[in-house]
Protein backbone atom coordinates (compact mmCIF):
# COMPACT_ATOMS: atom_id res chain seq x y z
CA UNK A 1 0.00 0.00 0.00
CA UNK A 2 1.17 3.65 -1.22
CA UNK A 3 0.66 6.71 0.17
CA UNK A 4 1.25 10.21 -0.05
CA UNK A 5 3.55 11.06 3.25
CA UNK A 6 4.82 14.76 2.05
CA UNK A 7 5.86 17.23 -0.33
CA UNK A 8 9.49 18.86 -0.45
CA UNK A 9 9.51 22.36 -0.98
CA UNK A 10 10.25 21.95 -4.82
CA UNK A 11 6.90 20.38 -5.11
CA UNK A 12 8.32 16.80 -5.43
CA UNK A 13 5.60 14.32 -3.65
CA UNK A 14 7.15 11.39 -1.45
CA UNK A 15 4.97 8.30 -0.48
CA UNK A 16 4.88 6.25 2.16
CA UNK A 17 4.85 2.32 1.69
CA UNK A 18 3.75 -0.21 4.14
CA UNK A 19 4.41 -3.46 4.03
CA UNK A 20 3.05 -6.16 6.31
CA UNK A 21 2.95 -9.80 6.62
CA UNK A 22 2.19 -11.87 9.74
CA UNK A 23 1.50 -9.37 12.59
CA UNK A 24 4.69 -7.01 10.96
CA UNK A 25 4.23 -3.99 9.27
CA UNK A 26 7.54 -2.57 7.97
CA UNK A 27 6.65 1.42 6.56
CA UNK A 28 9.37 2.62 3.96
CA UNK A 29 9.89 5.91 2.36
CA UNK A 30 10.51 6.64 -0.99
CA UNK A 31 12.72 9.73 0.52
CA UNK A 32 15.89 8.78 0.97
CA UNK A 33 14.55 5.15 0.73
CA UNK A 34 14.20 5.12 4.94
CA UNK A 35 13.02 2.57 7.13
CA UNK A 36 10.62 4.88 9.02
CA UNK A 37 8.56 2.65 11.31
CA UNK A 38 8.72 -1.41 12.28
CA UNK A 39 5.90 -2.46 14.55
CA UNK A 40 6.61 -6.22 16.10
CA UNK A 41 5.14 -8.03 18.72
CA UNK A 42 6.68 -8.77 21.79
CA UNK A 43 6.73 -12.22 23.11
CA UNK A 44 2.95 -11.93 24.53
CA UNK A 45 1.24 -11.11 21.27
CA UNK A 46 3.52 -13.06 18.65
CA UNK A 47 2.89 -14.21 15.47
CA UNK A 48 3.08 -17.63 16.59
CA UNK A 49 0.60 -17.51 19.12
CA UNK A 50 -2.07 -15.62 16.34
CA UNK A 51 -2.47 -12.66 18.71
CA UNK A 52 -1.33 -10.24 16.33
CA UNK A 53 -3.44 -11.35 13.93
CA UNK A 54 -6.29 -10.93 15.99
CA UNK A 55 -5.17 -7.35 16.57
CA UNK A 56 -4.55 -8.80 20.28
CA UNK A 57 -0.47 -8.43 20.27
CA UNK A 58 1.53 -6.12 22.21
CA UNK A 59 3.10 -4.24 18.80
CA UNK A 60 5.61 -1.10 18.89
CA UNK A 61 7.68 0.19 16.75
CA UNK A 62 11.40 -0.78 17.34
CA UNK A 63 13.07 1.77 15.09
CA UNK A 64 14.05 5.33 15.44
CA UNK A 65 12.78 8.01 12.96
CA UNK A 66 10.26 10.72 12.80
CA UNK A 67 6.27 10.94 12.03
CA UNK A 68 6.45 13.22 9.13
CA UNK A 69 8.86 14.51 6.37
CA UNK A 70 9.74 17.78 8.38
CA UNK A 71 10.90 15.75 10.43
CA UNK A 72 13.48 13.95 8.46
CA UNK A 73 14.16 17.24 6.33
CA UNK A 74 15.13 19.32 10.01
CA UNK A 75 17.02 16.19 11.20
CA UNK A 76 19.07 14.73 8.25
CA UNK A 77 22.55 13.85 10.34
CA UNK A 78 21.41 10.95 12.45
CA UNK A 79 20.28 8.97 8.76
CA UNK A 80 17.28 7.92 11.00
CA UNK A 81 16.35 4.33 9.00
CA UNK A 82 17.87 5.66 5.24
CA UNK A 83 19.47 3.82 2.43
CA UNK A 84 23.21 5.13 2.29
CA UNK A 85 25.40 5.32 -0.55
CA UNK A 86 26.96 6.00 -3.28
CA UNK A 87 29.45 4.89 0.00
CA UNK A 88 28.80 4.19 3.38
CA UNK A 89 30.75 4.99 6.22
CA UNK A 90 33.83 6.96 5.92
CA UNK A 91 36.54 8.12 3.28
CA UNK A 92 39.43 9.63 4.30
CA UNK A 93 40.31 12.92 3.17
CA UNK A 94 37.26 13.05 0.90
CA UNK A 95 39.43 11.51 -1.89
CA UNK A 96 40.63 8.29 -3.36
CA UNK A 97 42.89 6.84 -6.44
CA UNK A 98 41.27 4.49 -9.04
CA UNK A 99 42.68 3.77 -12.27
CA UNK A 100 45.47 6.81 -12.25
CA UNK A 101 43.19 9.29 -11.61
CA UNK A 102 42.55 10.78 -7.76
CA UNK A 103 38.68 11.42 -7.35
CA UNK A 104 37.98 14.41 -4.71
CA UNK A 105 34.41 14.05 -2.47
CA UNK A 106 32.52 16.09 -0.48
CA UNK A 107 33.96 16.46 2.56
CA UNK A 108 31.36 16.59 4.94
CA UNK A 109 33.11 14.90 8.17
CA UNK A 110 35.77 17.12 9.05
CA UNK A 111 38.03 17.12 6.02
CA UNK A 112 36.49 13.32 4.91
CA UNK A 113 33.72 12.18 3.24
CA UNK A 114 30.59 10.23 5.11
CA UNK A 115 27.52 8.24 4.05
CA UNK A 116 27.81 9.59 0.36
CA UNK A 117 28.77 13.25 0.80
CA UNK A 118 26.75 16.39 1.93
CA UNK A 119 23.77 15.19 -0.95
CA UNK A 120 23.56 11.46 -0.83
CA UNK A 121 21.67 8.69 -1.22
CA UNK A 122 19.10 9.57 2.43
CA UNK A 123 17.90 12.88 0.82
CA UNK A 124 17.05 11.84 -2.66
CA UNK A 125 13.69 11.02 -3.84
CA UNK A 126 13.85 7.47 -5.11
CA UNK A 127 10.99 5.74 -7.77
CA UNK A 128 8.88 3.07 -6.37
CA UNK A 129 7.25 0.35 -8.04
CA UNK A 130 5.48 -2.69 -6.06
CA UNK A 131 6.98 -6.34 -5.85
CA UNK A 132 5.77 -9.51 -4.38
CA UNK A 133 5.27 -8.52 -0.99
CA UNK A 134 7.16 -5.00 -1.38
CA UNK A 135 8.42 -2.57 -2.90
CA UNK A 136 11.28 -1.30 -5.66
CA UNK A 137 13.53 1.35 -5.16
CA UNK A 138 15.55 2.91 -8.05
CA UNK A 139 16.83 6.10 -9.56
CA UNK A 140 20.24 7.09 -11.22
CA UNK A 141 22.96 8.83 -9.80
CA UNK A 142 24.71 10.61 -12.55
CA UNK A 143 28.79 10.89 -13.09
CA UNK A 144 30.13 13.76 -10.90
CA UNK A 145 27.13 13.13 -7.93
CA UNK A 146 29.31 14.39 -4.99
CA UNK A 147 32.74 13.82 -6.93
CA UNK A 148 31.91 9.78 -7.42
CA UNK A 149 32.80 8.93 -11.14
CA UNK A 150 30.41 6.95 -13.25
CA UNK A 151 26.36 6.94 -14.12
CA UNK A 152 25.60 4.22 -11.47
CA UNK A 153 21.79 2.61 -11.80
CA UNK A 154 20.89 1.76 -8.07
CA UNK A 155 18.18 -0.55 -7.14
CA UNK A 156 17.18 -1.41 -3.87
CA UNK A 157 14.05 -4.31 -3.43
CA UNK A 158 12.55 -4.15 0.52
CA UNK A 159 10.64 -7.18 0.91
CA UNK A 160 8.63 -9.00 3.52
CA UNK A 161 9.37 -12.63 3.90
CA UNK A 162 7.77 -15.40 6.35
CA UNK A 163 9.37 -18.37 7.25
CA UNK A 164 7.81 -20.64 9.82
CA UNK A 165 7.04 -18.59 13.01
CA UNK A 166 9.57 -15.78 11.87
CA UNK A 167 8.65 -12.84 9.47
CA UNK A 168 12.26 -10.64 7.77
CA UNK A 169 12.99 -7.60 6.17
CA UNK A 170 15.09 -8.16 3.34
CA UNK A 171 16.87 -5.42 1.75
CA UNK A 172 18.42 -6.57 -1.44
CA UNK A 173 20.92 -3.80 -3.39
CA UNK A 174 21.80 -4.12 -7.18
CA UNK A 175 23.79 -1.37 -9.27
CA UNK A 176 25.50 -0.75 -12.65
CA UNK A 177 28.08 1.29 -13.78
CA UNK A 178 29.06 2.78 -17.27
CA UNK A 179 32.78 4.17 -16.26
CA UNK A 180 34.73 2.73 -13.24
CA UNK A 181 33.51 3.81 -9.92
CA UNK A 182 33.43 2.07 -5.42
CA UNK A 183 30.33 1.26 -4.09
CA UNK A 184 29.09 0.98 -0.62
CA UNK A 185 25.78 0.93 -0.19
CA UNK A 186 24.29 -0.31 3.57
CA UNK A 187 20.79 0.88 5.72
CA UNK A 188 21.30 2.97 8.41
CA UNK A 189 18.13 1.60 10.88
CA UNK A 190 18.74 2.49 14.54
CA UNK A 191 16.63 -0.45 16.34
CA UNK A 192 15.08 -0.21 19.47
CA UNK A 193 13.82 -3.52 20.81
CA UNK A 194 11.92 -2.46 23.35
CA UNK A 195 10.12 0.78 21.86
CA UNK A 196 11.41 3.59 23.83
CA UNK A 197 13.97 4.54 26.18
CA UNK A 198 17.79 3.12 26.21
CA UNK A 199 18.53 0.48 24.16
CA UNK A 200 21.69 -0.23 26.21
CA UNK A 201 20.17 -3.05 27.92
CA UNK A 202 20.14 -5.41 24.88
CA UNK A 203 22.29 -8.56 24.42
CA UNK A 204 24.31 -8.71 21.11
CA UNK A 205 26.16 -11.22 19.65
CA UNK A 206 28.64 -10.68 16.53
CA UNK A 207 30.10 -13.10 14.59
CA UNK A 208 33.52 -11.22 14.41
CA UNK A 209 36.89 -11.94 15.94
CA UNK A 210 38.63 -9.10 14.47
CA UNK A 211 37.70 -4.98 14.25
CA UNK A 212 39.18 -2.45 12.28
CA UNK A 213 40.54 -0.12 14.89
CA UNK A 214 40.49 3.58 14.00
CA UNK A 215 42.58 7.03 14.43
CA UNK A 216 41.02 10.38 16.22
CA UNK A 217 38.69 11.05 13.22
CA UNK A 218 37.59 7.09 13.22
CA UNK A 219 39.38 5.98 9.80
CA UNK A 220 40.56 2.68 9.82
CA UNK A 221 44.27 2.57 10.35
CA UNK A 222 44.65 -0.34 8.08
CA UNK A 223 45.59 -2.89 10.89
CA UNK A 224 42.99 -5.96 11.69
CA UNK A 225 42.62 -6.07 15.85
CA UNK A 226 41.50 -9.24 17.64
CA UNK A 227 38.75 -8.84 20.02
CA UNK A 228 39.59 -11.31 22.47
CA UNK A 229 39.79 -9.89 25.74
CA UNK A 230 38.63 -6.30 25.02
CA UNK A 231 35.27 -4.03 24.55
CA UNK A 232 34.54 -5.35 21.01
CA UNK A 233 34.24 -8.87 21.66
CA UNK A 234 30.51 -9.65 20.81
CA UNK A 235 31.37 -13.39 19.70
CA UNK A 236 29.00 -14.44 22.97
CA UNK A 237 26.05 -12.52 23.53
CA UNK A 238 26.43 -9.80 26.22
CA UNK A 239 25.14 -6.13 27.23
CA UNK A 240 26.02 -3.31 24.72
CA UNK A 241 26.40 -0.77 26.71
CA UNK A 242 27.41 2.78 24.62
CA UNK A 243 30.70 4.36 23.18
CA UNK A 244 30.58 2.49 19.93
CA UNK A 245 31.44 3.29 16.49
CA UNK A 246 33.50 0.35 15.18
CA UNK A 247 33.26 -1.96 12.21
CA UNK A 248 33.52 -5.28 12.93
CA UNK A 249 34.84 -7.59 10.47
CA UNK A 250 32.88 -10.77 9.82
CA UNK A 251 34.15 -14.15 10.48
CA UNK A 252 32.69 -15.25 7.29
CA UNK A 253 33.99 -12.88 4.64
CA UNK A 254 31.95 -11.89 1.65
CA UNK A 255 29.57 -14.39 0.49
CA UNK A 256 27.26 -15.11 -2.59
CA UNK A 257 24.14 -15.36 0.24
CA UNK A 258 23.12 -13.83 3.40
CA UNK A 259 24.29 -15.60 6.27
CA UNK A 260 23.70 -15.12 9.87
CA UNK A 261 26.34 -12.23 11.66
CA UNK A 262 24.32 -11.14 14.67
CA UNK A 263 21.60 -11.28 17.18
CA UNK A 264 19.96 -8.16 19.07
CA UNK A 265 17.85 -9.60 22.06
CA UNK A 266 15.58 -7.14 24.23
CA UNK A 267 15.32 -9.34 27.55
CA UNK A 268 12.14 -7.21 28.61
CA UNK A 269 9.61 -7.47 25.62
CA UNK A 270 11.92 -10.78 24.01
CA UNK A 271 12.13 -9.23 20.86
CA UNK A 272 15.05 -10.62 18.67
CA UNK A 273 16.15 -9.29 15.42
CA UNK A 274 18.68 -11.50 14.27
CA UNK A 275 21.45 -10.44 10.90
CA UNK A 276 22.12 -11.94 7.58
CA UNK A 277 24.49 -10.55 5.27
CA UNK A 278 26.70 -10.96 2.06
CA UNK A 279 28.75 -8.41 3.42
CA UNK A 280 32.77 -8.59 5.06
CA UNK A 281 31.25 -5.92 7.89
CA UNK A 282 29.74 -4.30 9.85
CA UNK A 283 29.32 -1.21 12.06
CA UNK A 284 27.78 -0.66 15.28
CA UNK A 285 27.02 2.58 16.59
CA UNK A 286 25.20 2.62 19.44
CA UNK A 287 24.09 5.97 18.51
CA UNK A 288 25.81 8.26 21.37
CA UNK A 289 26.16 11.42 19.44
CA UNK A 290 22.13 12.25 19.47
CA UNK A 291 21.68 15.48 20.91
CA UNK A 292 19.19 17.56 22.67
CA UNK A 293 17.14 18.85 19.28
CA UNK A 294 16.06 15.27 18.57
CA UNK A 295 13.01 13.09 20.29
CA UNK A 296 16.37 10.59 21.38
CA UNK A 297 18.98 10.61 23.96
CA UNK A 298 22.02 8.99 23.22
CA UNK A 299 22.03 5.45 23.42
CA UNK A 300 18.49 5.08 22.90
CA UNK A 301 18.76 2.89 19.45
CA UNK A 302 21.42 0.75 18.31
CA UNK A 303 22.53 0.39 14.29
CA UNK A 304 23.68 -2.51 13.23
CA UNK A 305 25.28 -1.12 9.30
CA UNK A 306 26.34 -3.84 7.40
CA UNK A 307 28.92 -2.86 4.89
CA UNK A 308 32.31 -3.33 3.05
CA UNK A 309 35.29 -1.49 5.44
CA UNK A 310 35.45 2.09 6.10
CA UNK A 311 38.23 3.84 3.35
CA UNK A 312 38.24 0.83 1.48
CA UNK A 313 39.08 2.89 -1.78
CA UNK A 314 42.13 4.08 -0.35
CA UNK A 315 43.15 0.61 1.42
CA UNK A 316 43.82 -1.94 -1.19
CA UNK A 317 44.31 -4.64 1.19
CA UNK A 318 40.72 -4.55 2.54
CA UNK A 319 37.86 -6.15 0.41
CA UNK A 320 37.45 -3.92 -3.02
CA UNK A 321 34.83 -1.71 -3.25
CA UNK A 322 35.32 -0.92 -7.16
CA UNK A 323 32.67 -1.71 -9.79
CA UNK A 324 33.54 -1.59 -13.35
CA UNK A 325 31.04 -1.66 -16.04
CA UNK A 326 29.96 -4.98 -17.36
CA UNK A 327 30.03 -6.14 -13.88
CA UNK A 328 26.70 -5.96 -11.56
CA UNK A 329 27.09 -4.72 -8.14
CA UNK A 330 24.84 -7.02 -5.64
CA UNK A 331 24.44 -7.05 -1.61
CA UNK A 332 21.81 -8.67 0.42
CA UNK A 333 20.91 -8.35 4.26
CA UNK A 334 18.13 -9.59 5.88
CA UNK A 335 16.79 -8.43 9.55
CA UNK A 336 14.88 -11.44 11.07
CA UNK A 337 12.01 -10.81 13.38
CA UNK A 338 11.44 -13.20 16.63
CA UNK A 339 10.40 -13.72 19.84
CA UNK A 340 12.10 -15.39 23.05
CA UNK A 341 9.76 -16.83 25.67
Amino acid sequence: MSELFGTLSDGTPVHRWTLERAGVRVRVLTYGGIVQSAELPDRWGSPRSGEAEKGGGRAVNVVLGFPDLAGYLAHPEPYFGALVGRYANRIAGGRFPLDGLTYHLAQNNGPNSLHGGEFGFDKRVWDAEPVAHGVRLTRVSPHGEEGFPGRLEVSATYTLDVDGTAVALRIVYEAVTDAPTVVNLTNHTYWNLSGSGSAGGHELRIAASRVTPVDGELIPTGELDPVEGTRFDFRHARKVGAGYDHNFVLDKGVTATAVEVAELHDPASGRVLTVATTEPGMQLYTADHLDDSLPYAPGDGIALETQHFPDSPNRPEFPSTELRPGAVYTSETVFRFTVRA
